[in-house]
């Protein structure tokens, strides 16, 4: 069973723990994709009790596209070599990795899920960005990214149009930093105009604007500056 952990169209941020329960009640290993999720809230995934989850490092974890994925492997299969598994000289015991005659001797952990040796250069972008969380720390950052989104979604009420439609969850607990506003009868176009503005957004098809005030560079002034010129341009609509 491999769903979502945080959907990338609405934003909403899911029941870990539940899902996990609802699986492994019909005997299903559970999977979750962070990938909109690693670096924006905080899964908790060995009390979660998912099985396994996987993610990308260049949305939230600020490394850039075409850079390595990450992998969680709950501990209770830490140890279980004989999982099936895509099997390559990365995931083998590092003693006797580069001797390509000994029998494969699967690691223990998620290092036993590898698959290649990573790219040096995008990982120091990687290192850089968990320096700074690790700084921070996520609980702050948390902290402040539930008000910015109750930031925007406040000022987004105050614009008077029946054409503005916030399809992600109310509850901050249910939500990463990802406000998505469904305008009615908009095309591109609207999505164009901000970046004209120098506003970075995000177009889903067929009505949908993806914001997302990032908490660890996004300011509660931004977040002004955003939504004042999002509502001249739909008073101009």
């Amino acid at each position: 069973m491999l769903i979502g952990g945080l959907n990338y169209y609405t934003g909403q941020f899911l029941d870990l723990k539940k899902i996990a329960t609802i699986g492994h009640s019909k005997n299903c290993f559970v999977g979750i994709d962070l990938a909109h999720g690693a670096g924006n809230i905080q899964p908790n995934l060995n009390d979660s009790n998912v099985d396994f989850a996987a993610w990308c490092t260049y949305k939230y974890l600020n490394s850039g596209p075409g850079s390595l994925g990450g992998i969680f492997i709950h501990e209770k299969h830490a140890y279980n070599k004989d999982l099936p598994r895509f099997a390559g000289w990365w995931n083998h015991n590092k003693k006797t990795r580069f001797n390509m005659r000994e029998p494969f001797d699967v690691m223990e952990g998620a290092e036993g899920w590898q698959l290649s040796n990573p790219p040096i250069l995008s990982m120091a972008a990687i290192k850089a960005s968990l320096d700074i969380f690790d700084k921070i720390g996520m609980d702050l950052l948390r902290e402040k990214s539930i008000r910015l989104t109750g930031f925007m979604e406040f000022l987004l009420h105050q614009i008077d149009s029946d054409k503005i439609n916030i399809i992600t969850p109310k509850n901050p607990l249910e939500r990463g930093c990802q406000i998505s506003i469904q305008v009615k009868n908009a095309d591109k176009d609207l999505h164009k105009k901000l970046s004209q503005h120098h506003i970075i957004t995000d177009w889903r098809e067929p009505d949908v604007i993806r914001c997302t005030p990032v908490p660890m560079y996004n300011s509660f002034e931004e977040v002004y500056e955003m939504v004042s010129v999002f509502k001249e341009l739909m008073n101009e609509e």
